[in-house]
């Protein structure tokens, strides 16, 4: 009877149309994300290189969202393609909504740094100084490193009649310099790069930094000798660099996309930003040159870029930062160790293992299953996706030691992972020098599910071992970003994984699995089909709740199937870390629905999507957020859960996020996010990401 009743129940009847507007706008969303990551920068009570640390957070993913998304805007609406967004709103429109709303965020930012994290610095003895406060002693030992190792590397770059404009890279921090010709009165323009494999401030005495552009000005009349130097400003553009590789068309995807990267560097301009005391005829001379709109101009206080904070975060001040974490072997794999480390594939052949990232560490878990695989005479094979690792990976060299064994490896790695290209290239060409079968995946598709499969000869049968992850096999962000994972050794689990990687690397055409939803055939289905299961189960009386936690969710058919089961009254949460075109609350369309967003010391990174399902809990983890091309565009996993004890592990894990103890930001149908951060009584609410890893450190051993 209830399986007629979940199958008999459609919820596209009329009875549940929806309202038109009920879609946030993505890209206003995505500067609401980052608003949230500024207001942890401006949290007085964090240390104050955590705060640091925020800033340079908030200027990366702003350098990130131009490249790619306002650059997307932007030619839209060149090539006049007016199509309205889900939002509403026209291209137009979003256009000038994100450049001011963003203006408003840097000048923020830039308040935030000048007046209180950079005075809060020198009060501990860190100085960021400009070239006029330095004593002579200081600006002489600094003369000296700039005459070894800064002027050999500067190139001037003069405009004149036989010298056209310059090409200015994107993301370069450069010096727009006017000199005087002393014999003529003829006043030039110059621009100067500041190198950008040189430190960004320079070390001087004990504690003090100068930003390398100061010193660089500070000894301009060297680099033009016999020209009076008039002034010169700071200066910094944001090109289109997201990538397009026709991949239909090309016959070689790798050489295709090595001539896309060629062609990023030199994209259309869609940010200048400049300091506000710039001159306004040298901005105008920018403005025309670059092409570049009025609206397009970000004036900021000095100094320009503050990616560069990088560099003070790196410093030796423990008492300015977070309390130092050193990740515990999970619970599951301590219980087994061998010598100095975890026989992690006799673990999972005792059950599953269940991961949680940073708190249990990436290094005794993951790495170690691939060192394992790689070294154990009785693994045949391996196979393996790479979205994004470091330059340094142990699991590159696990993957190179196995097949120099003379094992069987495959490696799927992505090249299209953006920003990540031509290391990933790298990595390819490095794999396949060591016997490694290396493929690309599948044309139109990006590979982003995270996936390991070892094949043992255990005793004269072939039994497959498994990884399925929320996250990247990327040891050093494995410390910084929040993940789940599954250990297994189930039969259904391997057969899955080895479907799959034979429909990646080969010609099959299987789309039918047991414990996965794969992407971009089943995920959506599978995720609507379940809430709507989660309607029939309500309506009949049984329990029901849908809770999903995302990087993102902005997918229409998913978020309508969300709102008509929040019309029939099922309990919907939803935790999410960025995008979120959910409107929640909205009375006669998403009233049980709410959002929290969850920020702090770890990106929350995994993705779960949990339904009680009358009271037989189901739960799902994977790779895939829920946008379009997540959805269609991808190979994606999810993985059901089977053991009981991982699902409640899941579902205490929702408990504590929406608990009206912890801090968050939560989203109200007007597209706000309010952060919580007191209670009602006054004090202060818990930080969920403190209370796991406290939660950890009363148990486990290190790694």
């Amino acid at each position: 009877m209830t399986d007629q009743l979940i199958s008999g129940y459609d919820l596209s009847s009329p009875a549940t149309d929806l309202p038109s507007g009920r879609f946030i706008d993505r890209e206003l969303s995505w500067l609401a994300f980052n608003q949230r990551v500024l207001e942890l920068a401006e949290d007085t009570r964090l240390p104050l290189l955590e705060r640091a640390k925020f800033l340079a957070i908030f200027a990366s993913n702003l350098d990130e969202f131009y490249m790619v998304r306002v650059a997307g805007l932007k030619r839209r609406i060149a090539t006049g393609i007016a199509v309205r967004a889900a939002s509403g709103l026209m291209p137009r429109e979003v256009h000038d909504a994100v450049l001011a709303h963003s203006h408003d965020l840097m000048m923020r930012q830039a308040r935030c740094f000048r007046d209180e994290v950079l005075p809060g610095l020198a009060e501990h003895g860190i100085e960021l100084a400009r070239w006029s406060q330095l004593t002579s002693e200081e600006q002489s030992e600094l003369t000296i490193l700039f005459r070894r190792q800064v002027f050999p590397v500067l190139t001037p770059l003069a405009v004149d009649p036989a010298h056209p404009f310059p090409y200015i890279s994107g993301l370069s921090l450069n010096l727009a310099v006017v000199v005087r010709n002393p014999e003529t009165g003829t006043e030039l323009f110059a621009r100067v790069k500041v190198p950008p494999l040189l430190a960004r401030f320079l070390h001087v005495g004990r504690s003090r930094f100068v930003p390398l552009e100061d010193v660089i000005a500070a000894h301009l009349d060297e680099l033009f000798p016999g020209m009076e130097v008039l002034q010169h400003h700071s200066f910094r553009v944001t090109r289109n660099e997201d990538v397009e590789v026709e991949e239909d068309d090309a016959e070689n995807l790798l050489k295709a996309l090595e001539r896309e990267l060629m062609k990023r560097r030199f994209g259309p301009p869609v940010r200048l930003e400049v300091e506000e005391s710039i001159d306004p005829y040298v901005l105008d001379l920018l403005v025309r040159q670059l092409g570049v709109s009025e609206q397009e101009v970000f004036k900021l206080p000095w100094p320009v870029d503050l990616l560069g904070l990088w560099a003070l975060v790196g410093l030796d001040h423990e008492d300015l930062k977070d309390p130092p974490f050193v990740p515990k072997t999970s619970k599951e794999l301590a219980e087994v160790e061998s010598a100095s480390a975890p026989d992690v594939l006799e673990a999972m052949r005792r059950g599953e293992v269940l991961l949680h990232h940073p708190y249990d560490s990436f290094s005794t878990s993951v790495q170690r299953f691939l060192e394992q695989a790689a070294a154990d005479p009785k693994v045949l094979a391996i196979k393996q996706t790479l979205y994004r690792t470091s330059g340094d990976s142990p699991i590159i060299e696990s993957l190179i030691d196995a097949a120099q064994s003379g094992k069987q490896v495959l490696a799927l790695v992505e090249i299209k992972a953006r920003f990540d290209e031509e290391a990933n290239i790298s990595w390819a060409r490095k794999l396949e020098r060591a016997g490694v079968h290396v493929v690309y995946g599948l044309v139109g598709l990006k590979t982003h599910c995270k996936l390991s499969m070892v094949v043992r000869d255990d005793g004269g049968t072939l039994r497959r071992y498994c990884h399925i992850g929320t996250g990247n096999y990327h040891p050093k962000t494995a410390r910084m970003y929040e993940d789940l994972g599954v250990l297994t050794a189930d039969q259904e689990v391997g057969e899955d994984d080895a479907n799959l990687f034979n429909q990646l690397s080969g010609y099959s055409m299987h789309t039918s699995y047991r414990r996965l939803l794969v992407a971009p055939h089943s995920i959506r289905s599978g995720l609507v089909e379940r809430i709507e299961r989660e309607v029939a189960h309500h309506r009949a009386g049984r329990p029901a709740r849908i809770r999903f936690k995302c990087n993102s969710i902005v997918d229409e058919s998913t978020i309508d199937a969300l709102y008509r089961a929040s019309i029939e009254g099922v309990p919907i949460d939803i935790w999410v870390r960025g995008i979120c075109a959910v409107r929640p609350g909205v009375p006669g369309m998403s009233p049980t629905i709410r959002v929290r967003s969850v920020l702090g010391r770890f990106l929350e990174h995994s993705r779960a999507y949990e339904f009680i399902n009358g009271g037989a809990p189901e739960v799902w983890i994977g790779s895939a957020d829920l946008m379009h091309r997540n959805l269609d565009r991808r190979v994606e996993a999810l993985l059901s859960l089977s053991d009981p004890d991982h699902v409640a592990t899941i579902s205490g894990m929702f408990d504590l996020a929406f608990g009206p103890d912890i801090s968050a930001w939560d989203l109200d149908q007007h597209g706000n996010w309010n952060r919580r951060v007191y209670g009602d009584d006054g004090e202060p609410l818990a930080d969920m990401q403190a209370l796991l890893i406290r939660s950890r450190q009363l148990r486990g051993v290190a790694r």
